[in-house]
């Protein structure tokens, strides 16, 4: 009992440690990329923060998994490192009586991780597409910031405003440049106004302007002034939600829909929390470490255990996608390696007659240690 709850208690620190840093690493890169996407016009400025929260709720399984991992393995070695495992099976304890309370510690993070694979993870990728559709589907007008130039979503004009005088409908000082074929037309007003005309159909109404059209190069340039002009920007309302990506839909229309894409989607759910609970059981036997060597390389192999076995899982993905594989077949052969291979360390590490058990490299290390120190005993040893 004594031990179990030393053991929750340094799990929880160790997992607290490593959540942070991996969660401010995926922060970090978030922050970066929606940054130079809203820079770049791609989202909205008033977005970032909303955006950020869903990505991160995406990386959160992920996160969570590589967090269990490593904690795991960072406690067990430290018991070797500081040689409390050689007082472990002194006392007659065996590896196995770590599994419960590693169990107990590991057993919330693989129902967390469920939940948010199965459907925290696309609720928040939906809602990263709602936001982003929302923003790309604005009238051209109201996807222009004051002070910058915007591309229209038909790639044919150029806008620029200088300011907003009443929310996002009415704007200042507009510039537009068109291209159609080699005519380029370049509109200036001191306000423009999006209008609809009841049918679908969508007008930019700019007052007092004026139009210069002509094509570069040439002296035959036309410039005419104007009280009001109206050009149009939008042929339909355009409606959200009808191009959701496959990751963004609920696991319950997955299940609704059998083909291979909806079973691909589906395999990378499922496979979270098992790939959880299969790592949290690996690092009890991988965490062996010569107290006399470093932890780092225990660090380094958990990390390429981790990117291999998620490479592998999407290997798995990819074959049902492309029907190679059936996904009755595909989600637990993996999976069930995975397991054995876990079963098969454990029964090295227990092998106390093996060369390469943990208590038999201690002992020999201290054993030499002792002949070096007396070389007296060196002769008794020998005979």
């Amino acid at each position: 009992m004594i031990f179990s709850r030393a053991l929750h208690r340094e799990l929880a620190s160790a997992a607290g440690a490593t959540f942070t840093v991996l969660f401010s690493v995926c922060i970090t890169w978030t922050l970066i990329a929606i940054l130079g996407r809203a820079a770049g016009g791609r989202v909205a400025s008033s977005d970032v923060v909303a955006l950020i929260a869903f990505q991160s709720l995406n990386y959160l399984p992920t996160v969570l998994i590589l967090t269990s991992f490593i904690s795991v393995l960072v406690v067990v070695t430290r018991t070797y490192r500081d040689s409390e495992m050689v007082v472990w099976f002194a006392s007659g304890q065996s590896l196995l009586a770590w599994i419960r309370p590693v169990l107990a510690f590991g057993i919330p993070l693989v129902l967390l991780v469920g939940a948010l694979s199965l459907f925290v993870a696309p609720w928040a990728k939906m809602k990263s597409t709602e936001y982003i559709q929302r923003f790309e589907k604005r009238e051209d007008l109201k996807r222009v910031a004051p002070g910058q130039f915007r591309e229209s979503s038909s790639a044919d004009r150029v806008f620029f405003v200088e300011g907003s005088a009443n929310g996002s409908t009415v704007v200042q000082n507009v510039f537009v440049n068109s291209l159609n074929g080699a005519n380029n037309s370049i509109v200036v007003a001191k306000e423009g106004v999006i209008e609809a005309d009841g049918k679908g159909g969508q007008y930019l109404v700019l007052k007092n302007g004026r139009r210069y059209q002509g094509v570069p190069g040439q002296a035959d340039y036309q410039s005419m002034e104007f009280e009001r002009y109206s050009m149009r920007v939008a042929t339909q309302v355009p409606v959200l939600g009808t191009d959701v990506p496959l990751d963004a839909q609920s696991t319950a229309m997955l299940l609704a829909v059998e083909n291979q894409y909806t079973r691909s989607e589906l395999l990378s759910r499922i496979s979270s929390p098992i790939v959880c609970l299969v790592l949290v059981l690996l690092a009890i036997p991988l965490g062996f470490v010569n107290p006399r060597a470093g932890s780092s390389a225990n660090l380094i192999l958990a990390l390429l255990i981790f990117f291999t076995y998620n490479n592998l899982v999407k290997m798995a993905e990819a074959s049902v996608k492309q029907q190679k594989i059936d996904f009755g077949m595909a989600w637990w052969p993996l999976h069930l390696v995975a397991a054995l291979i876990v079963l098969g360390l454990f029964a090295w590490r227990l092998n106390v007659n093996h060369r390469y058990h943990p208590l038999v490299i201690i002992n020999a290390w201290k054993r030499r240690r002792l002949l070096r120190k007396s070389p007296e005993l060196a002769g008794v040893e020998s005979r």
